[in-house]
């Protein structure tokens, strides 16, 4: 989550740097800056305010160059992974490996925020296992799907599951149908969120439960027909 905490000039990111890093000076916050790895917002007449969360990306940016001797290109890959909610290798090569978030991260990682998973295909295809004819067809069939060249949390759960049915003989065109089911399922939770009682933010709040309560059923009900009928296999 973004750091709490108003915007300020850079004169005070200086300040609040400048203990730990005493050679940190104005020219070089507006060279890392220009380098893209801080993004400060501009006001209306176009001066800088940087938010608590640019601070601690400097403080991280001048802690890698000082203690890890790591080259801006490093530290930028670092960073992309980063915010795209991965959890960076830390080798100091030119092009930082990354995996997905499956463990911690270093102490200095810690300080910045986590977002929500952003995975490129390819990524996508080694981390849930699947090669890329599958992930094609993932694509093809709308299982999977990207937003601004990206793909999710949510993608990587079906890639997984996905993979596991073609690796037991199962043609990913045959999976369609739970794409199907799913979205149906999804239009009994909008019905619901429509019907529910009351206004402003204590309805918000009301539909959110309500819809939560219904997904679960939901996916209680298919998980219970699905073991039924394998059931009745035996």
């Amino acid at each position: 989550m973004p750091g709490a905490g108003p915007s300020v000039g850079i004169g005070a990111v200086l300040d609040a740097l400048v203990e730990d890093h005493p050679d940190v000076t104005i020219s070089k916050i507006r060279y890392l800056e220009a380098q893209g790895l801080i993004t400060p917002e501009r006001t209306p007449k176009g001066s800088r305010r940087y938010r608590p969360e640019d601070i601690e990306r400097l403080r991280f940016v001048l802690t890698a160059q000082r203690d890890r001797f790591w080259p801006l290109k490093v530290i930028h890959a670092h960073l992309d992974a980063l915010d795209r909610g991965l959890v960076p290798a830390e080798v100091p090569s030119g092009e930082t490996a990354v995996v997905p978030p499956t463990g911690g991260r270093t102490d200095a990682d810690a300080l910045l925020p986590r977002p929500p998973l952003r995975l490129t295909a390819e990524e996508l295809r080694a981390a849930a296992g699947i090669d890329a004819a599958t992930l094609r067809d993932l694509v093809s069939y709308g299982l999977v799907r990207a937003h601004a060249g990206h793909y999710g949390a949510e993608d990587l759960d079906v890639a997984v599951a996905a993979g596991a049915l073609v690796e037991a003989g199962i043609e990913v065109r045959h999976l369609r149908p739970f794409r199907t089911a799913a979205e149906r399922e999804v239009g009994l939770v909008e019905h619901v969120r429509a019907r529910t009682p009351g206004r402003g933010a204590a309805r918000e709040a009301e539909m959110q439960r309500r819809a939560a309560e219904v997904a679960a059923a939901c996916l209680d009900l298919h998980t219970a027909l699905v073991r039924a009928q394998v059931g009745a296999l035996r």
